[in-house]
């Protein structure tokens, strides 16, 4: 049973539960009829013993002693156990009971009637018949009720079982059609499982639990490739682009090691040193750019002219202004993050001035740069993209600040966008949702 499917564990509980409680339902209904059929013969007797009983007192009674049921047998006995009438169904001359058996249930019971035995139900009651003492005998054989507990003990060892197998076959093949979508996505999982790559699950046609389900499970397979999406990417970038610092590194060392009399020490540690920064910087923009989506982030309530001033830092080569009062949704440290980001990428190619603007879910930075081509305005979202001298990725960044802005944008469910400013550079405006 452990190891069995499913469907075959759900097919035999349910059989069992059903045969269960047939076999119980037949033997509740076995006992209630037994007892209501007793009873009412019970009743059928007593009612025609009184019956005759007065009847007899009264020197009323028919040639032949009434009777309704099937077998019933009525008898009106003397003293000594003489037949002095009868129905049609019993002896003229041969009593239904011996005297002495007669004697015993009347003296067993004060009410001067009984029950015989689980045969039949008989009554006896006493009285008088032409100012001589007489005794009224009923009798009602238990052959019907006999016969309908038979019938009842065939379906129970019969039609229970049949009717069990019956059902456990149609919940198996009910079982089977409903977990048809279970199997399918089964399959689905194990070809991706397989594939070792992206794919999805089918999506059963009809919006039930199982349609939210593998929904549910596509959205996962999704975020995963998305995850290894970013860690095939950093794993590529980070071997792509530090090659070019490790190289200068060993350039810088080998040359010190040449000449060690004409490269000073002092040198060789400002050379260094610049590497290193350059290195340390780059490793971590791309490990920032490898967490975005890898945790949920915490929506709050944010005042944008706050998380602006915020970011702008006092004593920079270029003034930077913060007008306008805004608020928007998502995570404080990443629009604090996409906001740095675009306030030092327009202080580095700025001239004189950097302008931030806010509004309801809008953070808009102009400076008064040389500004960047119609062209070039999504190619600068690429990673490493290197375009003009103004705004190549020596002039003191890493190359993916505007990278990660977006990213972290679009995770919190806006986007970057850049334009042309009014002050004649590059407009970047960050949209977010209120």
């Amino acid at each position: 049973m452990r190891g069995g499917s499913l469907r075959l564990r759900l097919t035999l509980l349910a059989s069992g539960a059903v045969c269960v409680a047939l076999v119980v339902g037949a033997i509740l209904l076995t006992v209630v009829l037994r007892d209501t059929r007793v009873d009412a013969l019970d009743q059928v007797v007593r009612d025609r013993v009184a019956t005759v009983a007065a009847l007899a007192a009264d020197d009323r009674l028919p040639e032949t002693l009434p009777v309704a049921e099937p077998g019933e047998i009525v008898q009106l006995l003397d003293a000594d156990g003489a037949v002095l009438a009868t129905s049609p169904t019993a002896s003229r001359t041969l009593p239904v009971l011996p005297a002495d058996v007669v004697r015993e249930l009347v003296g067993a019971t004060r009410t001067q009637e009984t029950a015989y035995d689980d045969v039949a139900r008989v009554a006896v009651r006493t009285t008088t018949f032409r100012d001589e003492p007489a005794t009224v005998v009923a009798s009602v054989p238990l052959t019907e009720v006999q016969g309908v507990l038979d019938a009842l003990r065939v379906a129970l060892v019969v039609v229970v079982p049949l009717l069990t197998l019956a059902l456990g076959l149609g919940v198996w093949l009910i079982l089977g059609r409903a977990l048809r979508p279970v199997e399918e996505l089964r399959r689905g999982a194990a070809r991706v499982a397989s594939s070792g790559g992206p794919g999805s699950l089918p999506v059963p046609p009809r919006d039930d639990e199982l349609g939210a389900l593998a929904r549910t499970l596509n959205s996962m397979l999704d975020r995963l490739e998305a995850g290894a999406a970013r860690q095939r990417t950093f794993v590529a970038d980070a071997a792509h682009e530090l090659r070019s610092p490790l190289a200068a590194l060993r350039t810088s060392i080998e040359v010190a090691r040449a000449h060690p009399t004409t490269y000073r020490q002092d040198e060789l540690a400002a050379d260094l040193e610049g590497e290193v920064l350059r290195m340390q910087a780059l490793v971590d923009d791309l490990l920032l750019l490898a967490r975005v989506g890898s945790t949920p982030s915490v929506v709050d309530d944010l005042d944008l002219a706050v998380i602006a001033r915020d970011v702008v830092r006092p004593g920079g080569p270029v003034p930077v202004v913060v007008t306008g009062a805004g608020h928007a949704r998502g995570d404080r440290a990443g629009v604090g993050r996409v906001v740095r980001n675009l306030v030092d990428n327009a202080v580095r190619h700025a001239a004189d001035r950097v302008e931030v603007v806010v509004s309801d879910g809008r953070v808009r930075v102009d400076d008064d740069g040389a500004g960047l081509a119609a062209a070039d305005r999504e190619r600068v979202f690429e990673r490493f993209v290197r375009l003009d001298d103004a705004r190549e990725r020596d002039a003191g960044g890493s190359g993916l600040g505007l990278a990660i802005a977006r990213e972290i944008a679009r995770e919190q469910g806006g986007d970057v966008v850049l334009g042309e400013a009014d002050l004649g550079g590059l407009r970047a405006e960050l949209r977010l949702p209120r």
